[in-house]
């Protein structure tokens, strides 16, 4: 009885010092003041793990890679000079995009924008006349690729580089809206019309409170009650957007899986190992590996054989995966990235997380230097006619060398440097003649872009020339190889070019415990 009684204090002991101590607020380390203490002013440090995997992503853990030629140069452009590069762990899609998600799109759109301002929504129509040759019949793509279930689970194509990036914008939003119906914080709310829709950025700044379930988190600062969710509480996800090319190859070797402590002794040709494309799996051994060509009019083998079983694209879970889970990294379609093209990048760029493309931009402020007013209609720009403000989307500029005091900076100094180094005017055998008699003083920038790779003459490389990755169902095994490299200017779509969205790592590159 004694020694119960005993054990029952020991035990109301334990409750109250664990109460105490969950009451008990951490201590900053640097100055000795509480966290998440409205006596202090409220300054939050929320419970983090880590970062939340989006739907459809695979993370792809970073490291080295010879990055460029790895095959024969059969094109002899000598664009792809091989180099070791480093590349951070990101995010994948372990599919193509396929037409069922990109009809989504097209239906959310259609909802929200198309009574007022259906132009919105056209912008984002893949081009399926891309479908057509003039002796060929391919009619029946036209019609039918997009929209018809029998295609739901393929490949998206007929869409250009412009038009992916706005997907990639479209799902960041529609990804961080759930997450925050999950959370509590929202309502599904299906009225969303022309500005009035959910945009993370918006929301974030104040600037969409529609379909709020309740006022917000909890605010600790004693001069508010509640507060939107922000960056620091580590709830929303980083935005959706393209692979860069360095990404893009890197994620499409996976050589996660060849090595063996800190050493790669097996260079991949193609996403898998060997130098064959049929499997040598005992159980699936002769079976092609990828949707591609095998040779000039045969573009899936013979009846009741059929090679690839795909006649143009195939299912976008058709085949097997890499090392990193990805699937069609060879084949299938073709991939825009984020790059633009320029013949000697691999020369030119960081040897970690190399990319050029980069323009640099800033929100808009009012008057008053505060956040301006979110788009409330659809903004077009006066020179190109492009569509560059959709509604309900914050507004941007490029930064600019007086308004933003870029004179001080050492690592930039202009917005747009697409060309340093490679492309820019006055490396231009041109530079020094406008208005001499060989060249016109009116030169615009289109002019002098054209002059400098002779666009449309010798060449179509100039700053709108995208880069995209890898084989489609119409190449030959030779495009599989990660390391080879095209362009097409961001506003072309083709029948054999789709993508996939990439969504960067934040923190640990490798995750938890470790």
């Amino acid at each position: 009885m004694k020694l119960q009684k005993i054990n029952l204090i020991f035990v109301s002991l334990v409750i109250t010092s664990l109460f105490f101590t969950s009451c008990k607020h951490e201590q900053s380390s640097t100055t000795g003041w509480n966290y998440n203490d409205p006596r202090n002013g409220g300054f939050q440090k929320v419970p983090y793990l880590e970062q939340e995997t989006g739907p459809g992503l695979v993370l792809i853990e970073g490291g080295r890679f010879t990055m460029g030629r790895v095959e024969q140069e059969v094109n002899y452009d000598w664009n792809n000079i091989p180099r070791t590069v480093t590349i951070s762990s990101f995010y994948m899609d372990e599919t193509e995009v396929s037409n069922f998600a990109y009809l989504e799109y097209l239906y959310w759109l259609d909802r929200v924008f198309s009574l007022d301002y259906p132009e919105v929504y056209k912008k984002a129509v893949p081009d399926t006349l891309v479908w057509r040759s003039k002796l060929a019949y391919n009619e029946p793509y036209v019609e039918y690729y997009l929209r018809h279930p029998s295609y739901r689970d393929y490949p998206v194509v007929g869409v250009n580089w412009l038009q992916a990036n706005d997907f990639c914008a479209w799902r960041t939003d529609r990804v961080n809206e759930i997450i925050l119906i999950r959370e509590g914080l929202f309502e599904h709310y299906p009225n969303q019309i022309n500005e009035d829709n959910f945009n993370t950025e918006a929301y974030m700044l104040g600037q969409y409170e529609s379909g709020k379930r309740v006022d917000g988190i909890p605010d600790l600062d004693p001069n508010k009650e509640f507060r939107n969710v922000k960056m620091e509480d580590g709830i929303l996800l980083p935005k959706y957007r393209l692979p860069t090319e360095a990404e893009w190859e890197y994620a499409a070797y996976g050589l996660i899986g060849n090595t063996i402590d800190e050493l790669i002794p097996d260079r991949k040709l193609y996403p898998w190992n060997g130098h064959a494309v049929r499997n040598s799996n005992e159980k699936y051994i002769g079976q092609i590996l990828a949707n591609f060509k095998r040779g000039r009019g045969d573009n899936m083998g013979v009846a009741g054989k059929l090679n690839d079983n795909a006649d143009v694209t195939a299912p976008v879970y058709a085949y097997w995966p890499n090392d990193y889970g990805l699937y069609n990294m060879a084949g299938n379609v073709s991939e825009w990235v984020m790059d633009v093209y320029r013949p000697l990048s691999l020369e030119d760029n960081d040897d970690f997380r190399p990319f050029r493309g980069n323009v640099y931009q800033t929100k808009e402020l009012d008057e008053d230097g505060y956040i301006a007013e979110k788009y409330a209609e659809p903004q077009i720009d006066s020179v190109t006619g492009k569509m560059i403000g959709i509604p309900g989307r914050i507004k941007y500029r490029d930064v600019d060398t007086e308004k933003d005091n870029l004179t001080d900076r050492r690592n930039y100094k202009s917005a747009d440097n697409i060309d340093y180094l490679d492309g820019h005017w006055e490396s231009s055998v041109y530079y020094g003649e406008v208005g001499a008699g060989t060249i016109d003083s009116d030169f615009d920038e289109l002019d002098k872009q054209k002059q400098m790779y002779q666009f449309g003459e010798t060449s179509l490389v100039n700053d709108r020339a995208r880069v995209y990755k890898g084989a489609s169902w119409r190449d030959r095994a030779y495009w599989m190889v990660p390391g080879t490299r095209r362009y097409l200017t961001e506003e072309q779509s083709t029948s054999y070019i789709g993508f996939r969205c990439a969504m960067t790592r934040v923190g640990s590159p490798v995750g938890l415990g470790y």
